[in-house]
């Protein structure tokens, strides 16, 4: 990741517009921000929540709150707590994430 023409700036998150996202079950909230081609989210899913698709996208992904669980496409399966994160890359490994407890995110991709 190369980040450029990005002057010193802060983010209160309280402020950032929330969308809502419906998975398979549950619903995700993000407030995004976009920073060229980066982009800067801060995820909440609800108790229960399973995504709706298997994930290309590359990420690095810290969890702050609750507990995520993360499935590949081959079958292993990860689940983070608060101070855990996981990285990955554009289209190296599918991935799925659920939170049957609820988990809050803060997500760069």
């Amino acid at each position: 990741m190369r980040i450029d023409q990005l002057p010193f700036c802060t983010t209160d998150w309280n402020l950032v517009e929330r969308s809502e996202h419906k998975g398979d079950s549950g619903v995700a909230y993000w407030r995004t921000r976009q920073f060229g081609e980066i982009r800067v989210r801060m995820v909440e899913y609800t108790e229960g929540y399973l995504a709706d698709h298997w994930c290309e996208k590359g990420h690095i992904l810290l969890c702050l709150e609750g507990e995520l669980h993360t499935e590949l496409a081959d079958g292993r399966k990860f689940v983070l707590i608060p101070g855990m994160s996981y990285q990955v890359a554009d289209h190296a490994e599918a991935h799925r994430s659920s939170a049957p407890l609820g988990a809050k995110l803060f997500i760069v991709d």
